[in-house]
């Protein structure tokens, strides 16, 4: 490690670096080559013995001596700042909410490295970092030359690093400079360097560091992974260093506030392909070895978590935009061949020129690769100018692959791409409000998808089921948080990426004041302000605001939004029509109060928002236009217009709103009865909106239990999918918590009863040519409408669904052929296994291992885990964590897939608590997996027993997982909750249904 002053005034602008110290140092080669006699090998052994022993002896003594240089002898040597939350590019380096004050701002400032964040008093401007390669035995060594501005007079620079062995060669250059010490500290992923000397405010300096690590078998830092091609293993190695594990790759400064510019060298095995950010800008080879040697051009500013580089095998397929934007997409040699990445490709090129146009900011980099990896923690990555995708989230096989695959990976690559500005060009001050990309990427999927696909209809016909009702579903739990959450601690990170961050922001779309088309002009000046910088939410509220007054409206959008993105949850509006005598029947008192699933937790209801509620007002022939009402307050009472008896109240009009909608039993009864006699004068999204809320809050003790099972008993004359669609999500639900019960038939009967003539009206779809144009220009809500309908007719046993699942599997198997739709496949392979014998499950097992389409394969697999034989079941569970036939990426959607079925329920249970130690080793650190498998495995379980094993698991297992296990503890104890105090009720109604009325 060296520290050399580079201060010359040509440096100060940071783009006078000089590339001497690039070209003069070599990396270190590797040799297995031992020219040692065995004799010299007993005396080199019996003195390293003895050397070894003096060096542990004098460790002892010269740590606590090192411990105490690092523990502040050097006190005068160190002033640093105290941050607040930031605010864009003029945020302190360390802000965070909450000023530290006192002994331990104190100590903090003696001993930065006591803060969970670095102090601040350095930051780096650049970063010039060669790397070799080793895939033959997975290790890389590197060389950081790191060039550093001087904040604030400081002995200390602190930094980051992790699982990084320092090369000792580079210590002792560090001795001949200014270095004094250095310090490890393990829990916080620091490297503390004590320096002889002060360095000085506003001058340059440059640190040296070389290192060695391993390419890891899993999923963070700098990982491996591997695929096979014509029987052959071969191996790749990827970089996924959001949110902290940059740290895990090169020593740097890895927090999202300290961006600098990288340029990156990698030495390795000519056979191999190396990518990174930016263009290879020079590539030799070696005389020595044969090795190559490819040098990528400088980046723009950027964070260390958009850093990214691969090396591979892979072969790729390009297109290049109409501003001359190169794009490719690098795939497994046969997936390209195949064509599998050509849809993807073909995308991204159309929404990179559409966002360029919609942002009115030009994509920054000459090119964007589009990496499919066959195993990430994440969906995808997008690394600026090399986004990482899993396979099953881009590649996509037209002939197999379903519409609902189709608009799956559509989403994703939007998604991705939108990054490309919110995140990789303007990036959040600190993790708190990682929202300001996520969510905005959430936002702007559905406005990407509907320009590719405008027949899809995203945003009208999607937003609702999929983000709003989801992530309601979370937000509704005691153990939620706020879209901004105080992040102190590295651990607190992975927290902060979940469904609240990236879909709550979409969620509240229309609860600004200001106009969609302002929004789009305050954002696109948003933008232009941070490029190549950091943003906190203060600087957008801000832009918000001015925005509002240029308009005339002095309104404080910060105070507004902050109890919307500092509190967590939503409240639950109750809307009751007048009874008193004192005023007349057009007022309406509304009351608001903090939704909660639970009961018991329910005494706190401090929380309180500004709450836009949209009012219509109708009767059976026809509905008042609605009418907007602020609420500021708990109650509140609003004259809202004429009403009578037969008049009813509806209220968040499409669900614009985050919130739900309660009302007096007499209006629930007006609005059931107006659905069961003319539903169309209620509106689709509104159909869709009354579902859902009466289902839920009937689920948390709102509602009595009958109250949406008579609303849904319109669903015979329902003919759109939106409504039908929220339906199957609230059906499911409640079938996962009775179907263990022995009343179940009273429930599915029921359900049954509904689906009935849609479904045999709708039919089954035809296989026929050209599925690829199919896929592109079919009705998608006409194939998503049958596809629902057949999956309830199936799920909930309708025999002829049945009988014609049961014929598509035989045809394919006595045929070889299968002629199944691409659109029910899942439907069709899942009821087969789960009806027909075990040499069905043998055949799905082959079809899955010899398949070589993406989407085909994870069907098969979802598919063997529909079986009734607990002996198979059994035998997936165990080959899917102790072989290579599952692939990895897949072991988790096995073990959850498992628990989904009522006959696997206990058996994934009690798999996933005995094999908890391997599979948090596997997936622990990647939280977001490791949530995904503790929620999935645990959200059905309602029994009593359950509960108790599951607080028994918490307790025992004692680790950290995120809060993943607090909140399935809460879920589980809420699905006991509901069978104690609603079942009995719940199966009464099923056995009297009464007409629509309430009674």
């Amino acid at each position: 490690m060296g520290l050399n002053d580079s201060s010359p005034g040509a440096m100060r602008n940071g783009r006078g670096l000089s590339d001497q110290w690039a070209e003069s140092v070599v990396v270190r080669p590797r040799t297995t080559e031992r020219h040692i006699t065995v004799h010299k090998r007993l005396v080199l052994g019996f003195a390293l013995s003895i050397l070894t022993l003096i060096i542990v002896t004098a460790v002892a003594v010269v740590l606590s001596v090192r411990f105490e240089e690092c523990a502040g002898q050097d006190r005068d040597g160190v002033t640093g700042e105290s941050g607040s939350r930031g605010s864009g590019g003029s945020a302190k380096l360390n802000g965070s909410r909450g000023e530290r004050t006192g002994e331990r701002a104190d100590e903090e400032a003696v001993q930065p490295w006591r803060n969970s964040r670095l102090p601040g008093t350095v930051r780096p401007r650049h970063y010039d970092l060669r790397l070799a390669v080793y895939m033959d035995n997975f290790t890389f060594s590197g060389e950081v030359s790191i060039e550093l501005e001087c904040i604030n007079a400081t002995r200390f620079i602190v930094l980051h690093a992790d699982r990084l062995e320092v090369w000792w060669p580079g210590w002792k250059v560090c001795v001949r400079n200014l270095v004094k010490n250095m310090c490890t500290l393990t829990p916080n992923q620091m490297y503390v360097v004590v320096l002889h000397r002060e360095l000085k405010p506003m001058r340059v300096y440059r640190l040296n560091v070389s290192f060695d690590a391993a390419i890891e078998d899993e999923l963070l830092g700098f990982f491996r992974s591997s695929y096979t091609l014509q029987r052959e293993r071969r191996y790749l190695a990827v970089t996924q260093f959001s949110p902290i594990h940059a740290r895990k790759a090169f020593p740097c400064f890895d927090e999202p506030v300290y961006k600098a510019t990288f340029s990156l060298t990698l030495r390795h095995d000519p056979q191999y392909t190396s990518l990174s950010n930016m263009p290879v800008e020079s590539s030799s080879l070696s005389d020595e070895d044969g090795w190559v040697t490819n040098r990528f051009a400088r980046t723009p500013r950027m964070s260390t978590y958009y850093l990214a580089w691969a090396v591979c095998n892979f072969t790729y397929r390009e297109t290049q935009t109409n501003s001359g934007v190169t794009i490719r997409l690098y795939a497994r040699p046969d997936a390209i061949s195949s064509g599998a990445g050509d849809y993807a490709l073909h995308i991204t090129k159309r929404l990179l020129g559409f966002y360029q146009d919609y942002f009115k900011v030009q994509y920054s980099l000459p090119k964007l690769d589009l990496l499919a990896v066959p195993k990430h923690p994440y969906a995808a990555m997008e690394n600026w100018g090399l986004s990482v995708f899993v396979e099953q989230k881009i590649l996509l096989d037209a002939e197999v692959s379903s519409s609902s695959y189709q608009m799956e990976l559509t989403m994703v690559v939007v998604h991705e791409i939108c990054h490309q500005w919110f995140g990789d060009l303007v990036t959040p001050v600190w993790w708190e409000d990682v929202w300001l990309k996520e969510g905005f990427a959430h936002f702007f999927e559905y406005v990407g998808t509907d320009f590719l696909f405008p027949k899809w209809n995203m945003e009208k016909q999607r937003f609702l089921t999929d983000v709003l009702h989801e992530v309601m579903l979370l937000d509704g739990l005691s153990s939620s948080h706020p879209i901004s959450q105080e992040v102190e601690q590295a651990t607190d990170i992975d927290r902060v990426f979940d469904w609240i961050a990236y879909k709550k922001v979409r969620a509240r779309r229309n609860h600004s004041k200001i106009k969609f088309c302002r929004l789009i002009c305050v954002l696109q000046d948003y933008l232009l302000s941070h490029m190549y910088s950091n943003a906190a939410r203060d600087d957008l509220w801000s832009k918000l605001s001015q925005a509002m007054r240029s308009e005339g409206q002095d309104i404080n959008i910060g105070e507004m939004m902050d109890r919307w993105t500092l509190q967590m949850g939503y409240p639950v509006i109750t809307i009751t029509k007048n009874q008193s005598e004192q005023l007349p029947t057009h007022y309406i008192t509304i009351k608001q109060e903090h939704f909660l699933y639970g009961q018991e937790v329910r005494s706190n209801n401090s929380l309180q928002w500004q709450v836009p509620l949209t009012v219509a007002v109708g009767n059976t022939s026809t509905v008042c236009l609605e009418s907007l009402i602020w609420i500021n307050n708990k109650t509140e009472t609003h004259r809202i217009g004429q009403m009578d008896d037969n008049t009813w109240l509806l209220g968040n009009i499409n669900q614009t709103g985050y919130f739900r909608v309660n009302y007096d039993l007499q209006n629930w009864k007006l609005l059931i009865q107006q659905l069961h006699t003319k539903p169309q004068i209620i509106s689709v999204g509104n159909r869709a909106g009354l579902i859902d809320d009466a289902f839920n809050l009937a689920r948390a003790g709102y509602l009595p239990q009958g109250v949406p099972l008579q609303l849904i008993g319109y669903l015979p004359e329902e003919t759109s999918f939106l409504p039908w669609h929220a339906a199957s999500r609230a059906l499911y639900q409640l079938d996962k918590l009775l179907d263990r019960t022995e009343e179940y038939s009273l429930f599915s009967d029921y359900v049954l009863k509904q689906v009935a003539s849609r479904y045999h009206q709708m039919g089954w779809p035809t296989n026929g040519p050209g599925n690829e144009g199919n896929i592109l220009q079919a009705s998608y809500q006409t194939e998503e409408l049958q596809r629902e309908l057949i999956m309830l007719a199936c799920s909930f046993g309708n025999k002829q669904c049945h009988r014609q699942a049961v014929a598509y599997i035989s045809d394919w198997i006595s045929s070889n052929k299968n002629r199944i739709p691409p659109n029910i496949r899942d439907i069709v392979y899942c009821t087969g296994v789960s009806l027909m014998d075990e040499d069905v499950w043998e055949f799905i097992w082959m079809k899955f291992h010899s398949s070589n389409a993406v989407s085909e394969k994870k069907i098969l697999l979802e598919a063997l885990t529909c079986s009734d034989n607990t002996f198979l079941l059994n035998r997936l569970l165990n080959l899917s964590l102790t072989s290579d036939l599952v692939p990895e990426q897949d072991v988790i959607d096995v073990i959850i897939h498992v628990g989904r079925n009522p006959q696997g329920r206990n058996l994934a249970w009690k798999y996933f608590r005995e094999k908890w130690d391997v599979l948090n080793a596997r997936y622990g650190e990647a939280l977001f997996m490791n949530s995904k498998l503790i929620s999935g495995v645990t959200e059905f379980l309602n029994t009593e027993r359950e509960l108790n094993e599951l607080k028994e698991f918490i307790q025992s297992s004692g680790v950290g997982a995120g809060p993943a296990l607090p909140r399935a503890l809460e879920i589980v104890e809420g699905n006991v909750r509901w069978h104690r105090l609603h079942r009995r009720q719940f199966y009464q109604w099923l056995r009297k249904p009464p007409s629509p009325a309430l009674g």
